[in-house]
């Protein structure tokens, strides 16, 4: 049975997509309109106008984490669970962002006054990581000497950090390369068996 995708949904998928081809310059409202295949007085409803889109950069990005928590092999070790999970999402970001506006959407969650949605707790990536931290720990294959939160801090700071690193150089690397290089030597230290 196919999940169905709510209008809201469908607006912003439009949207993000537009973003992506078109630039989020050069997109235009009704041209969400028509790919989301809805009316002006809908998009409204839920938008206020085309910046309201910026914020929900973190609701693609859950959507995607709950595609590869359906994806994830259960045989994978929890070490490797984030390290596919960064790998994939990272390849992702890569094919579907323009890393010209993620720029522009990181630097303005830098000096936003109110709650980053990207560090929102209670977003989907924060549950599977923390589910994974627990898991590992648990199995013995995540370290104890730091709590899951600690150890779910660290490792989406690490994330963020190769993000934030890929953008300043303007997309002039593979982040998904990058990633799949580094990320095993910076979480190394939250092996247990190490």
């Amino acid at each position: 049975m196919s999940e169905q995708i709510s209008t809201k949904e469908k607006i912003v998928n439009a949207a993000w997509e537009l973003f992506h081809i078109k630039s989020y310059e050069d997109t235009t409202v009704e041209d969400i309109i028509a790919a989301a295949g809805t009316s002006k007085g809908t998009f409204y409803y839920y938008f206020e106008r085309k910046d309201s889109l910026l914020d929900t950069l973190a609701t693609i990005f859950d959507r995607r984490y709950e595609q590869l928590e359906k994806e994830m092999s259960a045989d994978l070790s929890s070490y490797d669970k984030l390290l596919f999970m960064n790998y994939e999402m990272h390849q992702f970001i890569e094919k579907n962002i323009d890393v010209d506006l993620l720029s522009s959407l990181y630097s303005t969650q830098l000096i936003s006054k109110g709650q980053s949605n990207l560090l929102d707790q209670n977003r989907m990536y924060y549950k599977l990581v923390t589910d994974i931290m627990e898991e590992g720990q648990k199995l013995g294959q995540i370290t104890k000497d730091k709590s899951v939160r600690e150890l779910t801090k660290y490792y989406s700071l690490c994330e963020r950090a190769l993000i934030s690193d890929w953008c300043l150089s303007k997309g002039s690397y593979s982040l998904t390369q990058y990633s799949k290089d580094f990320l095993p030597f910076m979480l190394e230290t939250i092996r247990a068996d190490k």
